[in-house]
């Protein structure tokens, strides 16, 4: 069984209270965007958050391909899909969930500005301490010494799958898998979730 990473699950109540701090943070500096820039997958649901809050219409989408796997804190990340709308003149905030090794958002920085952007920051929900890439604005940031996998409720059965998987890799039943995500993970599942993930579950 593959060894299993120290995660924490989080809420959507997180990623509101995330959203406020980062919109907050950008309105205090008096110059509010007018293109908000979403990094598919991860980021496009905190781009939606902080447009509703900052009150910008135009949100556009830039995919990175990060070519790691769930759970681990490494992986190249890859440019694989373009803009999917102009930004050139603009003032824009490109927006990721979390910046981890930060190669992802700062791809995305880098192709904004190449794309003719006026004025180009960045915000990340979660920053971990030991990221290459620093984003303007931070809803949490983590100590590079705290390091955990996050579950974040827009990837959460993403996430479960893969765990679940690592757990019952040599066969193991449902039960002895939730305690070892409970034990070796700290990741707290409901049974039917983990039922619902598991390997040797037929479909429904």
């Amino acid at each position: 069984m593959a060894e299993l990473p120290r995660c924490r699950r989080t809420s959507w109540a997180e990623a509101d209270a995330w959203a406020d701090r980062i919109a907050a943070q950008v309105r205090s500096k008096e110059h509010l965007p007018e293109t908000i820039v979403g990094l598919t997958r991860g980021g496009w649901v905190p781009s939606r958050l902080l447009a509703d809050r900052l009150g910008v219409k135009r949100l556009v989408s830039i995919r990175l391909q990060h070519w790691g796997v769930t759970a681990q804190p490494s992986g190249k990340a890859e440019l694989t899909e373009g803009l999917s709308g102009p930004v050139r003149g603009q003032s824009v905030l490109v927006v990721d969930d979390i910046t981890d090794t930060g190669e992802s958002l700062a791809l995305a920085t880098q192709a904004v500005r190449d794309a003719g952007a006026a004025r180009v920051e960045s915000a990340a929900c979660l920053h971990i301490g030991h990221s290459k890439f620093v984003p303007d604005y931070v809803g949490e940031e983590i100590p590079r010494d705290a390091w955990v996998w996050i579950v974040f409720p827009w990837n959460y059965w993403e996430d479960v799958r893969h765990l679940v998987g690592q757990a019952a890799a040599d066969g193991a039943d449902v039960p002895t898998v939730r305690q070892r995500l409970l034990e070796r993970a700290k990741l707290d599942l409901p049974e039917a979730d983990v039922r619902a993930s598991h390997p040797g579950s037929g479909p429904a």
